[in-house]
């Protein structure tokens, strides 16, 4: 055991030593750099960490050392791992101070310490993380706490407390801001304290910053999260979303039908019994019977019974709670109030108070009420349950009758529509029933029965006068009948005692004034003619209005018709009396007769020519029947294109004959409208008739020739106002004469380009800007060239093609005769009235 002191002493001055030298190079070496690195967990082996900037610490050495024997720095700066490291989750910063050295001695004893202090350093590592207090503990406080304060919460505490003088602070909710001051903790011990009670309803919990520093700011711990957590207390009561509830439920309607849902809220912690709610009937007025149940955990209301008559009881009122802690005694509890109105449904039929009815009219009279009847109906009044239809079932079968509601008493108003005749009926009886808006509900009942009930209307008589009756009564009577015939006329009578004495007559109407009334028969007597023929006579029958009057001055109307028997007194005719024959297409036309007369006096029709014995008429002409009507006139010469006069003659069935002359016009055309249409010397007469495209080609041409007129009149006009247009190198330009004679006064070129025309010559010429033509045979030429060497060739009138260069725009072809657009529209814009060029040649300078 003794010498093992030793070697335990030398071991333990070893160590000491180590640690002095440690001490005397961190004093003595200059720390250039501290670099703080945060790692992941787990490195593996000669892992790249980062890079550091180093040129401060090479100004004085060339050696660089770390004290973290973990890792490495080279010179350039970039760290990497020496051996695999495996942190604790919340050891994840290093502190690797860099140093600088020149001293041999120094160097070898820096090495030597990081090879000795290497398995220590781990070993403290792993029992650093093992020791560890620096994490987020849980912690809460309860609301509404008693105190006594400030209440002790906790403790925070860091390990390197041990090595250090730690000092602990707060920051966030509750410490510096709203709400401010609630906690706080001891500096040196890290005791944590509340000051005043919590509401968890307005803070649920707090989410705190834990700091723990050196006196000097240093900070080896990071900032820890602390949430402290408010514990919830039952200190709400549960409250329904109203104060009373009001619901509807038909009634009749089944069991389980619902009625509605009541909700309440509560303001204490979800999902915990603080919240967890109970609802519950407590009292039903009226009490008896039981007719509403709840659904404890929903608050649904549902019907129990099938009882619900609205008719007995229409309202029902409901005392209801709701009680958290799940119901259990202890728990917090609220109440409210639920009305249930009960709605009506159509179960009850209307009934009339009475079974029968009598009433009565006087007859002849409409649009008046006889009756009203009323009926009892328990349903809800003023709705589609209450609100009664009536009808007719029996009686009505003359539609004299109509029953309709009362909107304002729900009567039913029985009115006469159509007047009654005492005459012919005393007395009406009614069957009449009553039923709802809303069909009958199927749920109360069954077999719906309508109600019914007998109405008997009494007819009273009525002295009406005379009755026009048939309102329209015949006389038949030939036509051409002598005036002064007699035939019965029109008869009215007493409806009491179906007489027609002591009814006088009088005539209304009588468009053609053809007859005349007996006052005390009715009968009539011819004045004019009759004449069936007539326009205005429809189907043969002529009628006349008549008054009937009797001793009272009552009186009735009727109409007589006069029906016209017919008379063959009309023969047939033609009524197209010109007819037209293109000859060269066709050999005939058809004519068409008509008979004014009856089908009895009318066709078959016979045709024939009436000619003249000395008459040519029927050599020329030859007629061929086609039917009952019609018949087919034929030339049968060659005729010449002309009128024609042929008379014809058309007979009846009875013999009755006209004869009608017809103008036929034959004609050298293809369809009848072109002779008719057009003057043809052929035919002897016609007319000319323009459509409406000649008429407007007309207007247009004449349009044309004004508009040629007014643009020259107009160019002239410009050409007298604007200056002399020359070219832009004018100043450049001279005049020389080069002819040797003048090419006389006839001679006119002008200077808009245009042709050029000689007095007694048949020549023409084209000339181009600034040029002029020239006279076939003369001697005068106008030449321009310009500096960019281009030449207008004169232009000759040799009568044959000219060519324009291309000062024109290249070479064109013009004919002798012909001008192109171009030169007409020079013509007719400017300089009508040019000077005669007189053989000048213009040269460019």
């Amino acid at each position: 055991m003794a010498p093992a002191r030793p070697t335990r002493s030398r071991s333990g001055a070893l160590c000491g030593h180590l640690l002095l030298a440690l001490t005397i190079l961190t004093f003595t070496c200059d720390a250039c750099k501290k670099v703080v690195l945060q790692v992941p967990s787990q490195l593996d082996a000669e892992k790249f960490v980062g890079r550091v900037n180093l040129k401060e610490c090479f100004q004085s050495a060339n050696l660089i050392y770390s004290s973290d024997p973990d890792f490495q720095i080279l010179e350039d700066g970039s760290l990497y791992t020496t051996n695999a490291i495996l942190l604790s989750s919340e050891e994840r910063s290093f502190t690797i101070l860099l140093y600088n050295t020149e001293n041999q001695e120094e160097k070898k004893l820096l090495v030597l310490l990081q090879h000795q202090t290497k398995k220590r350093h781990s070993k403290e590592k792993v029992l650093r993380r093992a020791k560890r207090r620096w994490a987020p503990i849980p912690c809460s406080m309860q609301e509404n706490s008693l105190g006594p304060f400030p209440l002790f919460l906790q403790q925070i505490q860091s390990d390197t407390a041990q090595n250090y003088t730690i000092f602990y602070s707060i920051r966030g909710p509750g410490v510096d801001r709203e709400p401010t001051n609630l906690f706080y903790v001891e500096r040196d011990t890290g005791n944590l304290y509340c000051t005043r009670p919590v509401d968890r309803e307005e803070y649920e919990s707090f989410e705190l910053i834990a700091f723990a520093t050196t006196p000097d700011g240093y900070t080896p711990e990071l900032p820890l999260p602390l949430v402290i957590r408010i514990e919830d207390e039952n200190d709400n009561y549960p409250i329904f979303t109203e104060t009373t509830y009001v619901f509807t439920v038909s009634e009749n309607c089944r069991v389980g039908s619902t009625v509605g849902q009541v909700c309440a809220t509560d303001k204490d912690e979800p999902d915990t019994m603080h919240t967890r709610l109970k609802y519950s009937i407590i009292e039903q007025l009226p009490a008896y019977p039981t007719l509403f149940s709840m659904h404890p955990a929903t608050g649904v209301i549902t019907t129990s019974s099938s009882q619900l008559d609205r008719e007995l009881i229409d309202k029902y009122q409901l005392k209801i709670k709701v009680q958290d802690m799940d119901g259990q005694y202890f728990g917090l509890q609220t109440t409210s109030t639920c009305i249930i109105n009960i709605g009506d449904v159509n179960d009850n039929l209307p009934t009339f108070t009475r079974t029968s009815y009598v009433t009565s009219v006087e007859e002849n009279t409409v649009d008046v009420e006889i009756l009203r009847v009323t009926v009892e109906d328990k349903d809800l009044m003023n709705t589609v349950n209450w609100r009664a239809n009536y009808t007719i079932l029996k009686g009505n079968e003359n539609g004299n009758f109509k029953i309709v509601t009362d909107p304002k008493t729900n009567e039913g108003v029985l009115c006469v529509v159509k007047p009654l005749n005492y005459e012919e009926r005393q007395q009406v009886n009614l069957q009449i029933g009553v039923v709802n808006e809303a069909p009958y509900s199927k749920e109360a009942s069954s077999q719906s029965v309508m109600s019914t009930a007998t109405v008997t209307v009494n007819v009273k008589n009525q002295d009406e006068g005379p009755e026009c009756s048939p309102a329209v009564q015949t006389v038949q009577i030939k036509e051409n009948v002598p005036v002064g015939t007699k035939s019965n006329g029109y008869k009215a009578y007493d409806p009491e005692t179906r007489s027609s004495s002591g009814i006088r007559y009088k005539k209304l109407t009588d468009p053609k004034g053809w007859v005349t009334i007996d006052e005390n028969e009715g009968s009539i007597t011819i004045f004019r003619n009759l004449d069936r023929e007539v326009e205005s006579i429809r189907d043969g029958i002529y009628n006349i209005t008549i008054l009937a009057s009797d001793k009272d001055g009552r009186t009735c109307t009727g109409t007589l018709g006069i029906i016209l028997e017919d008379e063959n007194d009309n023969g047939p005719v033609i009524l197209k009396r010109t007819v037209v024959i293109c000859k060269t297409v066709l050999s005939s036309a058809d004519i068409v007769a008509v008979d004014p007369d009856g089908p009895t006096n009318g066709p078959p029709f016979d045709f024939s020519l009436e000619s003249d014995p000395d008459s040519d008429l029927e050599r020329k002409w030859r007629l061929v029947k086609i039917n009952d009507t019609a018949a087919r006139l034929f030339f049968q010469e060659d005729l010449p294109f002309g009128t024609y006069r042929v008379p014809v003659r058309i007979t009846d069935r009875h013999g009755l004959s006209l004869i009608t002359p017809l103008n036929v016009i034959l004609c050298d055309c293809v369809t009848e409208n072109d002779c008719t249409l057009r003057t043809d010397a052929r035919t002897g007469h016609g007319e000319v008739r323009l459509g409406k495209w000649a008429i407007l080609a007309i207007l247009l041409g004449i349009a044309l020739l004004f508009c040629i007129l007014f643009t020259l009149v107009c160019g002239g006009t410009g050409a007298a106002k604007q200056p002399k247009v020359f070219p832009d190198d004018l100043a450049q330009q001279n005049l020389i004469v080069s002819n040797t004679e003048a090419p006389g006064d006839d001679k006119i070129c002008p200077t808009n380009g245009f042709t050029t025309h000689t007095v007694g010559s048949s020549a023409q010429g084209i000339c181009g800007t600034l040029g002029s033509g020239v006279k076939n045979g003369g001697q005068e030429t106008i030449e321009m060239a310009k500096s960019g060497h281009q030449t207008l060739e004169p232009c000759r009138g040799t009568g044959h093609h000219h060519t324009l260069d291309s000062c024109r725009g290249g070479p064109v072809e013009v004919d002798n005769c012909r001008y192109t657009y171009s030169e007409w529209h020079n013509l007719t814009q400017t300089h009508l009235g040019e000077e005669s060029i007189r053989g000048h040649t213009l040269i460019k300078n």
